[in-house]
Formats: C-alpha cells, structure tokens, sequence
C-alpha cells in the first residue's frame, strides 16, 4: 500500500489502523478485501479479481503479486508485492525486511501466483 500510495508504512499503518485494518491481523495474508478497501479509499482502482499469473511481460505497469503463495490450514497466504513498469524500467518493490534491497530484479525466483492489476493515482508513479 505504501509504495502505489507514495506513502511511508508508518503513515500507512495509522492510516489502516484508523479504518479497523490492524497488521498483525493474518486475514491481511489470506484476503484481497483489505487493499481493494484501503486503495479505493485513495482513489486507486483495482481489478475486479484476482488473475493468474502467466508472465512478467504480460503483467499492466502496476499490480500486486501473490508471491510465497501457501496453504495452512485450509487457507491460502501469500506475500504482497508491487510490480512496476515505469519509464523502460522493471522492478518489483518488495518490502521484506529481510531483503538486502526492497527493489528487485531477480523476477525468477519471485514465482507470483496470480496479481491484481492496479491504477495507480494520475500525476503518481
């Protein structure tokens, strides 16, 4: 949410925790609902659904990935994140904390599932 709303995560997560979204809820892991609501009350337009994933060149210069996708329990997690193409540049914005950059290139071990394609607000990339 954070990097398609040019925001930092603190400001973020006040933000979510204004509208009942609390991070340590781990629905956030296993339900679209959550970003859909917090995107489109920036006026940020989502897909309707979730799409499979068939490649990197086919994906629109914005979504959120499905990556890390697995079962628990009878529900499915994954981790979120953000795919950008932007002015001949490809990258994928992770924010893992472990991660040495959250700015990604290395797309074949990344493995998304499916993605939502998103609009970003015009005049922000």
């Amino acid at each position: 949410m954070a990097n398609i709303l040019g925001k930092s995560y603190v400001e973020m997560k006040a933000i979510a925790n204004g509208m009942g979204i609390e991070a340590e809820d781990e629905r956030l892991w296993s339900d679209t609902r959550y970003v859909r609501r917090m995107l489109s009350r920036f006026g940020v337009e989502t897909s309707d659904n979730e799409l499979p994933f068939e490649s990197w060149d086919s994906l629109p210069d914005c979504a959120l990935l499905a990556i890390k996708h697995h079962r628990e329990g009878g529900r499915d997690f994954w981790h979120w994140v953000v795919f950008r193409r932007q002015d001949g540049r490809v990258a994928v914005l992770d924010s893992a904390a472990y991660l040495p950059k959250n700015v990604r290139t290395d797309f074949e071990s990344m493995q998304p599932t499916w993605f939502i394609a998103v609009r970003p607000i015009q005049g922000r990339s």
